[in-house]
């Protein structure tokens, strides 16, 4: 359960950004932002008041950088905004574990958007955050499971589910070192030496013990998700993660999962143009609910 040192419940909250840590449920403090928005909110077109959106950045951003504001304040344009950095990123505590234990930090994240009144969540993870947020929507849906009783109770769409998941740039598997950049990743986390450069370089503190058991991958998480609404996102000059990645989601989604390639685009944050968010956020406003 999420807690934080902030009662959100009041008129003037709902229109004021506010800071705050909260709590998983391992323990974990997590540095969060609620943004009510920048969307005018008239009689006309109710849907926007209700809609909500939880950011869930790759790895070695946070909440503080750059590009993650940017995002915010785009997908602000369509309703409220959450944003959070992930245990070991900026300011939240504990040790990143690259994937695994992060769904925690949004099923958090998710709880405390809910309690501002909102009743459609929305999703959007980029990178190891695009992983996080398939494996929380099939974790936290509907259907019960060993693997949700192992990483935290299925509390439904009342809860720390969610109405609909946009993953962008995401693995499909685990252990994928076909890339350069991926192994250079590996490294980084793998070897005390890169953990060190993680920890001073990148402000990212990650855990030096290995999986286990393995979490549930991203493609076998994809398959569990249906009926909530799935966007899948890859760039065809993504760098990490060639394009057999999200046809491999697409594929285990099936009818369910919509699949844009997007050309000239690389990987997450840094390159999601304008554009591509207002599509998203399009798309979003359409879907969920």
């Amino acid at each position: 359960m999420a807690r934080s040192t902030v009662r959100p419940n009041s008129e003037t909250s709902r229109r004021t950004p506010l800071r705050t840590f909260l709590r998983t449920a391992d323990g974990v403090s997590v540095d969060s932002v609620y943004n009510p928005g920048t969307v005018v909110y008239d009689s006309s077109n109710p849907s926007f008041r209700d809609l909500v959106f939880v950011i869930a950045h790759g790895f070695t951003g946070d909440v503080d950088r750059p590009h993650i504001r940017r995002i915010a304040a785009a997908f602000a344009r369509y309703g409220a905004v959450v944003t959070f950095s992930f245990r070991g990123h900026g300011a939240s505590g504990g040790h990143s574990t690259v994937g695994d234990k992060e769904v925690l930090d949004l099923a958090a994240a998710v709880q405390w958007a809910r309690s501002f009144g909102h009743a459609r969540v929305v999703t959007v993870g980029f990178s190891m955050g695009g992983s996080v947020v398939l494996r929380h929507a099939a974790l936290y849906g509907s259907a019960e499971g060993r693997e949700g009783k192992r990483e935290g109770k299925r509390e439904g769409r009342t809860g720390a589910g969610t109405d609909a998941v946009v993953s962008v740039s995401a693995p499909a598997r685990w252990y994928y070192r076909g890339t350069a950049p991926m192994r250079r990743l590996h490294w980084l986390v793998t070897r005390p030496e890169g953990r060190l450069v993680g920890r001073y370089g990148l402000r990212t503190r990650i855990h030096h013990r290995e999986w286990d058991p393995v979490p549930l991958s991203p493609v076998e998480a994809v398959a569990r998700i249906a009926p909530t609404p799935l966007l899948i996102v890859h760039g065809d000059r993504d760098g990490y993660f060639p394009l057999d990645h999200p046809r491999m989601l697409a594929g285990a989604a099936g009818d369910h999962g919509e699949l844009w390639l997007e050309p000239g685009m690389g990987h997450a944050e840094h390159a999601a143009t304008d554009e591509l968010l207002a599509r998203i956020g399009d798309w979003a406003v359409s879907r969920a609910g």
